[in-house]
């Protein structure tokens, strides 16, 4: 049987036409594979700015520049201050420990990772404001007692403390360095600053009772390991140093390094660490039995619900049998704004009360960034 050239040429063209489109497809779909997987990231990490506009001013920024596709290779996102820096690159670790430092995709909203940036879609870069521990303000915080003892032996007059005042606790973290010699391991700074303020103390002129400073640094670094009923989060070995910036008999301070580890599942959380003090010799120290009250550690314990969060905090000293626990609610009122009670009980709720028990019982607010 004859072929003429005529029935030839479209067979022919044919045969070539359709392996060019079959990898035009497939190519197109790679890169439209790859853009929606930039775009969904790059919708993730504009969704963690803290700031209103700057976060709406991020999603403009994707609507009106849209990725370029061109087959398989994407041009670069539109660059924009008010955006978060690009993901850093995948740590180098041996491949025996990179599934030990990656957490899997999880179906809700991992808390700890977003407070750590414990994966890519909650990086933010260095030198961004985070959470640390709480933010509040107790407006009236009720005390069953008041230590006047260290204000009697450093001034005759002392203070006439009222059993309530106003509490408050500003506390924030920075990242200094990322993936600390190309691990996963993050650098960060802490503060943290609490105030006792005899506010409604208008018969003493209103005086600070006590206020504590704490500093601290820490290392980070993110684990994925599953114990079935918690997932472990994080590991942090940290150092602090905690004052109340005073002298002479009233001064009170102490530093410790610890280690820290985090884990939740769900809406559960918890927190352990175990620290060990530096400088515990007796010379020149006004607080040098202070881990006989406050312990070698402490347990946080959170859960929340439908915008309500309660917690628990404990230490313990076993051996000399003090410690002290902190109880708290938070409950919504408007945007990150939250109504606040919070009850303490036992030793050391500030550093010039580390010997002395009390209860108290406070209401507030809480703020969440």
């Amino acid at each position: 049987m004859t072929v003429s050239a005529s029935t030839a040429l479209p067979s022919a063209r044919l045969h070539v036409a359709l392996p060019l489109a079959y990898l035009l497809f497939t190519g197109a779909a790679h890169a439209s594979s790859d853009l929606e997987q930039r775009l969904e990231q790059r919708l993730e990490r504009c969704a963690l700015l803290g700031d209103a506009s700057a976060r709406l001013t991020c999603y403009d920024g994707l609507t009106k520049a849209p990725v370029q596709a061109v087959g398989s290779d994407v041009a670069a996102l539109p660059a924009d201050l008010t955006q978060p820096p690009p993901p850093p690159a995948p740590p180098l670790v041996p491949p025996q420990f990179a599934t030990l430092a990656t957490l899997a995709p999880a179906a809700s909203i991992s808390r700890m990772a977003q407070w750590w940036e414990l994966d890519n879609a909650s990086k933010r870069g260095v030198f961004n404001f985070r959470p640390h521990r709480d933010t509040y303000i107790l407006l009236a915080n009720y005390s069953s007692s008041s230590n006047l003892a260290p204000f009697e032996e450093f001034t005759p007059a002392g203070i006439k403390a009222n059993h309530v005042e106003l509490m408050y606790q500003l506390s924030f973290k920075m990242k200094l360095l990322e993936q600390v010699a190309q691990t996963p391991v993050d650098l960060w700074f802490g503060y943290t600053q609490e105030s006792f303020w005899q506010a409604y103390n208008r018969a003493a002129s209103s005086p600070f009772r006590e206020t504590n400073y704490q500093p601290e640094l820490m290392l980070t670094a993110p684990f994925n390991i599953p114990l079935g009923v918690i997932d472990i989060r994080y590991l942090t070995l940290g150092a602090v140093h905690q004052s109340n910036g005073q002298t002479s008999t009233m001064s009170r301070s102490w530093n410790r390094v610890y280690a820290e580890i985090g884990a939740e599942k769900d809406r559960f959380a918890l927190a352990f660490r175990l620290w060990k003090r530096l400088d515990n010799a007796r010379s020149n120290n006004d607080n040098y039995d202070i881990t006989d009250y406050l312990g070698h550690g402490d347990l946080q314990l959170s859960y929340r619900v439908d915008g309500h969060e309660w917690s628990v905090t404990g230490r313990r000293n076993f051996k000399k049998r003090h410690g002290g626990l902190q109880f708290g609610w938070a409950f919504p009122v408007r945007a990150n704004l939250k109504g606040y009670l919070q009850g303490f009980s036992g030793y050391g709720q500030s550093l010039i009360d580390y010997n002395y028990s009390q209860k108290s019982l406070g209401a507030g607010f809480l703020v969440e960034f």
